[in-house]
């Protein structure tokens, strides 16, 4: 498992002596972008058309998702970051293994 910087809930779950719990980023990830698979929409048509979702979801985990190579940068202005092939067909397992029955 690869080791990340601690983030700022995480940090909290520390401040409030709740060090005991160690967070799986992976999973995180996974659950993460299994609900970007939840909000996506198409946009466009033709040769330009791409899956998009909106990135109301943690920061690092989404510059984790992109380091990753399953989401665009979702550093900007835009509301929503596109999802690459890859990430796409990963989010849409891990939506159906996570929330389906």
């Amino acid at each position: 498992m690869r080791s990340y910087p601690l983030t700022r809930p995480v940090r909290r779950l520390m401040v409030l002596n709740l060090s005991f719990m160690t967070p799986n980023y992976d999973k995180i990830d996974d659950a993460i972008l299994a609900l970007l698979h939840l909000t996506s929409f198409k946009e466009n048509s033709g040769a330009l058309k791409s899956t998009r979702a909106w990135k109301t979801h943690d920061w690092d985990a989404l510059a984790r998702l992109h380091a990753k190579r399953y989401i665009s940068n979702p550093v900007g202005k835009a509301k929503s970051v596109m999802l690459s092939e890859e990430g796409k067909a990963r989010a849409k397992e891990l939506f159906c293994r996570l929330f389906c029955d």
